[in-house]
């Protein structure tokens, strides 16, 4: 399964969940996150696929669709992987931290963004430290959206989501396979 397939998938399935959402009047929304909740503690897995409109959306979408092609372009396993460490840091640094139902992709939008910094920085190889350099290039000003600015918006998401990417390239980084040990000398002949 190719990086653009997996990505676009994504999307589509937020999409064809904000169109059930609407047609049920916003009764998705309760699958956000609602902080200090254990009973909604679940939600951590399915706030970052619900949206709170068509508006709020659209604006995820096209960051959503470059950032995760990027994510996923060197492999769909650590894509995953890689997604589920920010959904879980992300989510429990709402639930924790967040005034009220949290609910968007900017979880995982921030976490890309995160993790392709952290990629260039922890890979050391020369396409990811020019991908990490084009990422701040066109979307450095994300990283504003991770300061308290409007009520309306979870910086908490922002943040979470960021530290999530940023842990999940640390951890899922290119580790250089253990060197073999060298062969021990022979013994030392007519002692």
């Amino acid at each position: 399964m190719s990086a653009a397939l997996v990505v676009l998938t994504l999307a589509a399935v937020m999409w064809a969940l904000e169109i059930i959402d609407f047609a049920a009047g916003g009764a998705l929304d309760t699958f956000g996150i609602q902080p200090r909740d254990v009973g909604d503690l679940p939600h951590i897995f399915t706030a970052p696929f619900m949206h709170g409109g068509f508006d709020h959306l659209m604006g995820n979408t096209v960051p959503f669709l470059v950032l995760g092609f990027l994510a996923a372009f060197r492999g769909i396993a650590k894509f995953f992987a890689m997604s589920l460490i920010v959904i879980v840091v992300g989510g429990l640094g709402v639930w924790f931290t967040s005034p009220g139902n949290t609910l968007g992709s900017s979880i995982l939008i921030f976490g890309f963004f995160g993790y392709l910094l952290g990629r260039g920085l922890f890979e050391r190889r020369m396409v990811d430290i020019v991908i990490a350099l084009l990422v701040v290039v066109f979307y450095g000003t994300l990283i504003f959206g991770v300061l308290p600015s409007d009520p309306g918006i979870s910086w908490q998401g922002h943040l979470f989501g960021l530290i999530g990417g940023v842990i999940a390239s640390w951890v899922l980084r290119r580790r250089d396979g253990a060197r073999p040990a060298a062969s021990p000398a022979p013994p030392p002949y007519g002692y």
